[in-house]
């Protein structure tokens, strides 16, 4: 018998967790657990921890709703943006999404300038730009935030709009 034995597939880890398997909940929940993390820190800054344990409660409670297992990691996604978003509004504080797209940079100074201006902004231009780096559609924005799409739009175009202002005169 092997000391060390290797975790199955994250897929079947699903099927079982979805069948009552409390083990293969647990492993599920602990393998997703720095995803989730990155994300919400990424949207609530200070409250990442408090906006992770939300998300992470979120998926454990929801997860047999779940019927395409192939949907998993963007079902994760979908529920730990919600959890994100509804713990900044609850915390009510101002927070940047400071890591937003540092990890895309090259330089490491650009992150620096782009930290910089996402701390300029608003939370709600914020919410909208990290949303949309995390790969949501305005309709996904707008469901997440509870906003009709066309407020969305809007404040996506603002948001970039102001971003790109705040941008220039640190790139001269």
């Amino acid at each position: 018998m092997s000391t060390v034995s290797e975790l199955p597939s994250p897929l079947t880890l699903l099927r079982r967790a979805q069948a009552g398997d409390e083990h293969a909940m647990n492993h599920l929940l602990t393998h997703i657990t720095p995803y989730v993390a990155r994300i919400c820190r990424s949207i609530t800054h200070d409250d990442g921890a408090d906006a992770t344990q939300e998300a992470l409660l979120a998926i454990y409670r929801g997860l047999r709703s779940l019927r395409e297992p192939a949907a998993f990691y963007g079902w994760v996604r979908s529920v730990t943006v919600r959890e994100a978003v509804r713990t900044a509004k609850r915390h009510g504080e101002e927070h940047s999404c400071s890591e937003l797209e540092a990890w895309q940079e090259e330089n490491p100074m650009d992150a620096v300038h782009i930290t910089d201006v996402l701390e300029r902004l608003s939370q709600a231009h914020r919410q909208v730009l990290a949303l949309r780096a995390y790969g949501l559609n305005e309709e996904e924005m707008a469901e997440v935030l509870a906003l009709p799409v066309g407020t969305v739009r809007s404040r996506l175009f603002r948001a970039r709009r102001r971003f790109q202002e705040a941008w220039q005169p640190s790139a001269a």
